[in-house]
């Protein structure tokens, strides 16, 4: 019987994507059900903080698919939350 040891690297990472799921998962149901914009782009914007991928990776060594979904991410909170608080009053 072996035991697998796991790493705080990895315990960091299976965190951080739970929360992430969990943040984008919020702002789609303050997007879908509620129709409050301000709180989806909020939680949105929350998700950032925790990275879905490796967070010890530089921004310089990610995987290019890996910073366009960031850069998509950052691009589509930032439009709703324009949307939700200049058009959308």
């Amino acid at each position: 019987m072996t035991s697998e040891k796991t790493t705080p690297k990895d315990i960091s990472t299976t965190v951080n994507r739970w929360a992430y799921a969990a943040f984008v998962l919020l702002s789609l149901y303050f997007l879908l059900v509620s129709k409050d914009l301000v709180s989806a782009a909020s939680n949105l914007g929350i998700a950032l903080i925790f990275d879905p991928f490796n967070p010890a990776v530089k921004w310089t060594n990610r995987k290019s698919w890996q910073k366009g979904w960031l850069l998509l991410h950052v691009l589509l909170t930032l439009g709703l939350l324009l949307y939700g608080l200049l058009i959308k009053r």
